[in-house]
């Protein structure tokens, strides 16, 4: 859906909330809730995704368009007289990035989504100002893809260092309100909009035909969660480690996190080891833990050439670690410079060839064109995120392992007659799928979100 008249005037009005706040920073702001009006309302309805998973109400996008305006002037009433109740989420269990364990995923009512997409534009408007430039998770304007740019350009500028692998265990599930409460006290004390994220703290978990509720943590899948969870990490962590912890280092250092995915790197051993005692202290200090075997310390420097125990010289046998779904490591330039590569992770190729596989088994009795369709759409999607410099290789790999679990499953279509691999070779010049490709090349331009 495309932008209305009521969009510039809500953008306008955003504007002048930035500005406010820039101009005030160490001011906590007391009037906000009165923005949300009715054209507010509409701009967070049109922004909010219309095919997403349904909450404890059934309730669907197509449903509540029905009576757009009614519905809407109705959730603005009970918003601005403190009636607004806020419902429990639905609770969905997903499956983690090893594949084995899950994590909970709350999913709101979509009128709840509304709201929150309305009080997450008022906030994030103010808290824009205030993020520093290291983080770089679900912010309008940046991505993660300038993240891996920004991390990877960085260590060659540094001639890399040591990498701190920071993994926050179960941060959202707990994430201690009261501390949220006292983060959002330094920039936000608007009685409507607090006692409004208030009640999304405590509204509870609808599983299993029970109500939950908990004093920690915020749900994953909210539409204001991920900017809660920015605020509390930008309190927390980054303007902790940028005006205490950085100017007390001996040498260069520098922090990226998108959203609780987080990466410090030190030039020095001695800095590194000294983050790396006093980092999880601070989590400690707010009740949150650090996981024991995803956080490590680890060397991280360009590799020179070394003389071995025979005199010969040798290179020096590089690190690795993976960020963002990409693994990290130093390789050879074309011209023979040491450089910052990024591959796919191999547990990120992994499942996403497991789930192209499981896709073909269940869609194999379909119409060719069907299931072309749906390969597409799967090759685009991972060539947009992972297509990066230096990558073409997995991309290309990539590609082939999707023709091959393809090619499997047409082949067990029917006991009769069997494809052979010639006969699926022409029918892929008849149904072709894209073409590995970099997307997100830094010789052509810079990322964009």
């Amino acid at each position: 859906m495309g932008e209305t008249p009521s969009s510039q005037t809500v953008s306008t009005r955003l504007q002048g909330i930035a500005e406010r706040a820039r101009q005030m920073p160490e001011v906590a702001l007391t009037t906000l809730a009165h923005h949300i009006d009715i054209e507010m309302l509409r701009e967070a309805y049109r922004r909010t995704r219309k095919d997403g998973a349904v909450g404890v109400d059934g309730q669907t996008a197509d449903e509540y368009a029905e009576q757009l305006g009614a519905r809407l002037a109705s959730l603005l009433a009970r918003f601005q007289a403190g009636t607004y109740v806020a419902p429990p989420v639905r609770r969905v269990m997903i499956p983690k990035a090893g594949g084995r364990a899950t994590r909970p995923i709350g999913i709101p009512t979509f009128e709840d989504k509304v709201l929150q997409r309305a009080v997450a534009m008022v906030l994030e408007a103010v808290y824009e100002q205030d993020f520093r430039m290291c983080s770089y998770g679900f912010r309008p304007g940046r991505s993660a893809h300038q993240a891996l740019q920004d991390l990877q350009r960085r260590l060659m500028t540094m001639g890399g260092g040591w990498v701190y692998e920071v993994d926050i265990q179960g941060f959202f599930d707990t994430l201690n309100h009261g501390d949220l409460r006292r983060c959002l006290d330094r920039r936000v004390r608007d009685g409507v909009l607090r006692r409004t994220i208030d009640k999304w703290l405590k509204a509870g978990v609808f599983d299993r035909g029970q109500v939950t509720h908990s004093e920690v943590g915020t749900p994953q899948g909210g539409v204001l969660s991920p900017l809660l969870a920015n605020i509390y990490l930008h309190e927390v962590l980054d303007v902790w480690f940028e005006d205490v912890v950085k100017p007390r280092l001996k040498g260069p250092a520098f922090l990226i996190r998108y959203a609780d995915d987080v990466i410090i790197v030190c030039g020095r051993e001695d800095d590194a080891r000294h983050v790396a005692t006093v980092v999880p202290k601070r989590f400690g200090h707010y009740a949150l833990t650090l996981h024991p075997e995803k956080t490590r310390l680890q060397p991280f420097q360009r590799p020179r050439t070394l003389a071995g125990p025979t005199g010969a010289a040798g290179d020096q046998e590089p690190g690795s670690f993976d960020f963002l779904g990409l693994t990290h490591g130093w390789r050879r330039s074309r011209r023979g410079w040491w450089v910052v590569g990024q591959r796919t992770a191999k547990g990120c190729l992994s499942r996403a060839l497991k789930r192209v596989n499981a896709w073909c088994r269940e869609h194999r009795h379909e119409e060719l064109t069907v299931q072309q369709g749906g390969l597409r759409l799967k090759l685009r999607g991972h060539y947009g995120y992972y297509g990066v410099t230096g990558n073409l290789a997995a991309l290309k790999r990539f590609s082939y392992e999707v023709q091959r679990r393809w090619y499997k499953w047409l082949r067990r279509r029917s006991q009769r007659a069997r494809m052979t691999w010639d006969r699926f070779q022409r029918l892929l010049q008849r149904y072709p799928l894209p073409r590995p490709i970099v997307v997100h090349s830094i010789y052509r331009r810079p990322a964009t979100p």
